[in-house]
């Protein structure tokens, strides 16, 4: 589902809610959410379209991303590391004659595996830890930082390798 764009004149700095359109960075904020927190997203317009986001707080979506709809049979931090493993498939699909366009037809086609409620949770936990230690900068060295990515990616791709649901 896409949001409703707003203009630059209804942004200020001093509201409360980021307002997200074409990038994973706020354009501005807003006195309104449409949006909870814990809400997937992917970037269907500009430079970023087909990236994937996560907001873990209530905020504005605009027009310019799609935002999935939670659900009780769905973890939104699984769909979210799911999603980001689809990265490169979305991002070859966004057509770039003029502005970067990703359109609907190319998310409300992709296959989404569900696994059991406690399998997804697992996962989540799993890939949330791996995901703390790999931004923690100030965690060691970056030789060390580079290996925990590698690790990171590794076991995210791993665990979300679902053949046996299809």
């Amino acid at each position: 589902m896409r949001g409703k764009r707003l203009t630059k004149t209804e942004l200020s700095e001093n509201e409360k809610y980021p307002v997200f359109h074409g990038g994973l960075e706020p354009l501005g904020y807003y006195g309104e959410s449409n949006r909870k927190a814990n809400t997937v997203m992917i970037i269907n317009v500009g430079a970023s379209a087909g990236t994937v986001g996560f907001s873990n707080i209530d905020f504005w979506s605009s027009d310019g991303c799609f935002c999935i709809e939670q659900s009780d049979l769905l973890n939104s931090r699984f769909l979210y590391y799911l999603l980001v493993c689809q990265e490169k498939l979305l991002r070859s699909r966004v057509r770039r004659a003029g502005i970067p366009t990703l359109d609907n037809s190319v998310v409300e086609n992709l296959k989404i595996p569900i696994p059991p409620i406690e399998e997804q949770n697992r996962i989540v936990s799993i890939l949330d830890k791996f995901d703390a230690l790999v931004n923690d900068i100030s965690a060691g060295l970056p030789a060390e930082i580079a290996a925990r990515r590698k690790q990171y990616e590794y076991y995210r791709n791993k665990l979300l390798t679902f053949d046996k649901y299809e």
